[in-house]
């Protein structure tokens, strides 16, 4: 495999990692994900990933629920420093360097992220498994994705996800739904399109970050979505 990209960020979904389950973590599913990422990490691209946490924990369900929002949301990036830990040592297991980093400071389990030390590990070799969020309440794992992949100069955010893109509609309520190949971020927006939050958008489309969704678990594998096969949706300017 050969790829024009030097460095890119994966955005995986918690969800994404409980496979079939609806909690979780499925142990094979995450092997495959590991498996695709190793691959092109191989392939010599720099990979940073930000991890979600809805399969363990989510902040607004919490907040709806009665617990205050900043407790809620603190709760919340726990559950993604798990799925971190998770997908970091699946990625060593399949032979790749990795290293997971938190946002908020917890020694003893990760080391503490700033984009100087995120990006030596990148250039020295290492896979970055970011968990944490942004750190800070209020915020989603998808404006944190978007953030992160700004701070450490990435080509592009690949958001993985359980469906193979940008929908009109939600594919799964509405079989009527189109998906779109290409779509501007004010489209996006203006639209209300769900797939990943207003803030990520505007951030992206502020500093000329395209997006691509895809499904993780596409026949042709990062590796292919990075190549151009497969399905997809590439959210931003066009090429």
């Amino acid at each position: 495999m050969s790829s024009a990209h030097k460095r890119i960020l994966l955005k995986v979904s918690g969800e994404a990692l409980a496979g079939d389950n609806s909690f979780g973590i499925e142990p094979p599913y995450l092997q495959r994900i590991a498996g695709q990422i190793a691959e092109v990490a191989r392939s010599g691209v720099e990979v940073a990933i930000v991890v979600g946490g809805g399969n363990i924990f989510r902040g607004m369900a919490g907040a709806a629920d009665g617990t205050d929002r900043v407790t809620a949301d603190l709760m919340g990036m726990l559950g993604t420093m798990i799925n971190a830990l998770a997908l970091s040592n699946a990625i060593t297991r399949h032979g790749v360097k990795s290293k997971p980093f938190s946002a908020a400071t917890m020694p003893s389990v990760a080391d503490t992220f700033t984009a100087r030390d995120a990006k030596l590990a990148l250039e020295e070799g290492f896979v970055v498994v970011l968990g944490g969020g942004t750190g800070n309440p209020f915020f989603t794992t998808d404006t944190a994705a978007t953030l992160r992949a700004i701070e450490l100069e990435c080509d592009m955010v690949l958001k993985g996800t359980k469906v193979d893109g940008v929908y009109s509609a939600d594919p799964k309520k509405d079989p009527g739904a189109t998906r779109y190949s290409q779509i501007s971020y004010d489209e996006v927006i203006n639209q209300n399109l769900k797939v990943m939050d207003t803030a990520a958008f505007a951030l992206a489309r502020d500093n000329a970050m395209p997006i691509i969704v895809y499904a993780l678990d596409d026949e042709a594998g990062l590796a292919g979505v990075l190549e151009g096969k497969g399905l997809s949706t590439r959210v931003g300017d066009p090429i």
